[in-house]
């Protein structure tokens, strides 16, 4: 079953192809064999029980886990026909085009302006700053709140409006695609659902793709849900299950993603 893939129909190209991915730490394989071609312009959502490799595989798919001591991969990231692990791709171009949130909000310790323009500015943005990082902030939903406060720490925002700050400072850099690792598992519920509807808007125009614990947010927020599992035998994840979101909760196809969905799950 670990080399299911889907045959889903795909409106031109996918936004990124993984083949036979397999992810390391050390001598320690964490992610086995997995095959998945992810939706342009689509919301897709990584779910399983800790430990399952999701995170590990979204990191994967914008470099980071190469920044982590003995983290590598095998296999290939396709992204335009270019496989993202090839010798001369430049990972940091790679995460600009491909770019992350994290669990926690991590605003620098810089005002709100700073925050949105630093990565601009470290890409070598010539253009009217000014003007992107209220585009950026209009984008995340984020400008009515702090347009008045943009000399001020973006530390002194509340943590809804941090991570709304750092997806800011993420599409600045103009990704195609945003990665978004359990992107509200530090928030409350209100400031859940207002990412939850900035996804909705940003997918008009970005690829997004979201690890999460949270069932309920599978379910109402991503278009594809990929479900992933930790092997018994040899401790690696590997992805059990692909598809339409919907299908996945109403009719999944494993007996492994039914337990795991319906909470019957060891």
């Amino acid at each position: 079953m670990s080399h299911y893939q889907h045959e889903l129909s795909s409106n031109g190209k996918y936004a990124l192809e993984l083949r036979d991915l397999h992810c390391y730490y050390g001598s320690f394989r964490a992610v086995k064999n997995v095959n998945l071609t992810l939706e342009r312009q689509k919301i897709t959502a990584f779910i399983g029980p800790s430990g399952c490799g999701k995170s590990t595989v979204l990191r994967a798919l914008n470099r980071m886990n190469e920044l982590i001591p003995g983290g590598r991969v095998e296999g290939k990231v396709m992204f335009h026909d270019q496989d993202l692990y090839d010798p001369e791709v430049d990972p940091v171009e790679v995460r600009r085009r491909i770019g992350m949130v994290f669990q926690k909000p991590n605003p620098f310790p810089k005002s709100i302006y700073d925050n949105v323009a630093w990565g601009a500015k470290v890409n070598g943005f010539k253009g009217n700053l000014a003007e992107l990082v209220e585009q950026s902030l209009r984008q995340a939903a984020l400008w009515d709140e702090v347009k008045d406060l943009l000399n001020q720490s973006g530390l002194s925002l509340s943590g809804g409006q941090q991570q709304r700050l750092c997806i800011a400072r993420a599409i600045a850099t103009k990704p195609e695609i945003i990665l978004m690792d359990e992107p509200c598992s530090a928030l409350d519920p209100i400031a859940t659902l207002k990412i939850e509807d900035l996804m909705r808007d940003l997918v008009r125009n970005y690829t997004i793709i979201i690890v999460t614990h949270n069932m309920q947010q599978a379910a109402r927020a991503s278009d594809y849900t990929a479900f992933f599992l930790m092997d018994r035998d040899d401790r690696a994840g590997e992805l059990i299950e692909y598809g339409v979101t919907n299908e996945i909760f109403t009719n999944p196809k494993d007996k492994r993603t039914e337990d795991y969905i319906t909470g019957r799950f060891g």
